[in-house]
């Protein structure tokens, strides 16, 4: 693949982007409301202002789980090719694993586990 497809290749993925948003505002019926402005909490009357703060320990807790979520992504490879590769794979997962644990740890230890 060279250059010039890769040019080719962002330009019809813009043309693509920007054909489907410009489509959509030309054929799509558009209606301003006071309902529509409103924040959505599952078909319950909202109560309160918009900018409530939230507690940043939510952010944490996402954040961990989150990053544990992603490391099942990585392991899965591993486990396909951990047979071919033989003990360089083990030693390296042991490794990953070992670095996300020092993470739950200094987490745990930070208080991010805390549910409010």
């Amino acid at each position: 693949m060279g250059a010039g497809s890769l040019i080719l290749l962002i330009l019809c993925g813009i043309a693509f982007a920007g054909g489907g948003i410009l489509l959509s505002k030309v054929l799509a019926k558009s209606s301003k409301n006071v309902v529509k402005g409103e924040a959505y909490e599952c078909g319950i009357e909202p109560t309160g202002t918009n900018w409530i703060q939230f507690n940043v320990g939510y952010y944490l807790f996402a954040l961990i789980f989150l990053v544990f979520d992603v490391e099942m992504i990585y392991m899965y490879p591993w486990a396909v090719v951990v047979k071919h590769i033989g003990m360089t794979a083990f030693v390296e997962i042991i490794i990953f694993i070992a670095i996300l644990f020092l993470g739950l740890l200094y987490a745990w230890k930070k208080g991010a586990l805390k549910w409010m």
